[in-house]
């Protein structure tokens, strides 16, 4: 057994599932979910590959009779739900190891590196039981020596029945067989452009590459690709991040539902989105003192087309709200040009840093010294307890016209009281 033991757990079709949990009927139909303004398939239940529907295709694309042939359901995205749901499930993970690197909304590495007493994969289905049991999500489980093997593990558990979605790859007899079924553009960390590029060389699968000079893969694929290859033998080369890096930037922006063309409504809209990202920051005790604010026309139609940005600079970093609205709509205002019909504005916040290193000034108090921080710390309990946005900013409007179209949005079942599922005995 090496000693070093990863194991992979990925939500099967996570936003799909998310979906099927609350609503019975929806168990074995087939489920798609829709991007931003209802737009494209990002997401997809088993049911619905089967009929051949793929991720990326737009939703006006698909028949109405074929839709209602096979009764397809189709929902907006519910970012509230799926965002509770996948806390969760980090949140069971977390009860069997003590190290746990949260990769994605619905994937998560485990260490099982001194669980070498146990028999991994019977621990991998205690895994999947569990999460099933806690939340009513469907999991594959992959356990490899590295984080590419156990990612290669974790795919095999979804493509083979009789692994019932756990898979220890360090127990196979023939760990070369798995690497010769897994094509290069399958290879976590294997970008299109790199597979089409091994594929011209002859390479076309895991185990191929395996096999390829250290000093072939690290001229043609650098040194982040050398130790991609390393970990397909078996050798970590990729450490879990079990510390949740604060980021560099916070971006917050969506696309209108219909063309804005207003000033005002951009104006709010860039409050909104400014409340959004401000609160991202405040989450991991930052403060930041650049705003970024930019917009765009639609480019995909035939149209005038304009897009543009701007920034400033706060006196001094903040992580207080209104700071940042005022200097986002000084801006918006900036760059707005009358005439266009407006697609998307976004805004984002830089130079970040912790708020305990946040620089002193002679002439005014920092954000940590005086009322500011009260407030806001006030605002997001409230905000926390209470349900997103029960306390919002004016200038972010009320009817907000501009947002983008959700009009097939389940409810918020697991975070507003109102959404709560009603169970009724007969």
């Amino acid at each position: 057994m090496s000693k070093n033991t990863v194991a992979l757990v990925d939500c099967n079709n996570f936003y799909a599932s998310c979906e099927k949990v609350f609503n019975p009927h929806l168990a074995d139909k087939p489920v798609g979910i829709l991007s931003n303004n209802d737009g494209i398939i990002v997401a997809l239940s088993n049911e619905l590959k089967k009929l051949g529907i793929s991720r990326g295709t737009a939703a006006f694309k698909i028949n109405k009779h074929f839709i209602k042939k096979h009764d397809i359901k189709l929902f907006s995205s519910n970012y509230t739900l799926y965002g509770d749901m996948s806390a969760r499930v980090m949140n069971t993970l977390s009860s069997f190891t003590p190290d746990l690197e949260i990769y994605s909304i619905d994937e998560a590495f485990l260490s099982l590196s001194g669980f070498e007493h146990l028999d991994l994969t019977d621990y991998g289905r205690q895994i999947k039981k569990t999460v099933w049991l806690h939340t009513g999500l469907p999991v594959s489980v992959g356990i490899g020596p590295t984080k590419t093997l156990a990612k290669i593990a974790n795919r095999f558990a979804k493509k083979h029945n009789f692994a019932e979605g756990v898979f220890d790859i360090t127990k196979h007899p023939d760990k070369d067989k798995i690497l010769r079924w897994i094509e290069v553009g399958h290879i976590w960390g294997v970008g299109r452009q790199y597979a089409k590029m091994l594929c011209r060389n002859g390479i076309t699968n895991a185990y191929e590459l395996t096999q390829v000079p250290d000093n072939w893969v690290q001229k043609k694929m650098t040194i982040i690709g050398l130790r991609l290859v390393k970990e397909l033998r078996g050798i970590s080369c990729i450490d879990l991040e079990i510390d949740i890096k604060p980021k560099k930037e916070i971006v917050s922006s969506k696309s209108f539902g219909n063309p804005v063309t207003e000033l005002q409504d951009l104006m709010e809209a860039i409050s909104d989105y400014c409340s959004v990202a401000v609160k991202k920051l405040r989450s991991q005790n930052q403060v930041a003192s650049l705003v970024i604010v930019f917009l765009s026309t639609n480019r995909f139609k035939n149209e005038p087309q304009y897009a543009n940005y701007a920034k400033v600079r706060l006196p001094l970093p903040s992580a207080y709200t209104p700071d940042f609205i005022h200097a986002a709509n000084r801006i918006i205002k900036k760059i707005y040009r009358p005439g266009y019909k407006y697609k998307k504005v976004g805004v984002m916040l830089a130079d970040i840093m912790h708020q305990s290193k946040t620089p002193l000034d002679f002439f005014q108090p920092t954000y940590l010294d005086d009322y500011r921080k009260v407030i806001m710390d006030c605002m997001d309990d409230i905000n926390n307890k209470m349900g997103s946005h029960k306390i919002t900013y004016a200038s972010a409007g009320i009817k907000k016209p501009w947002q983008m179209k959700r009009e097939k949005l389940t409810p918020s079942y697991t975070t507003s009281w109102k959404h709560i599922p009603v169970v009724k005995a007969i």
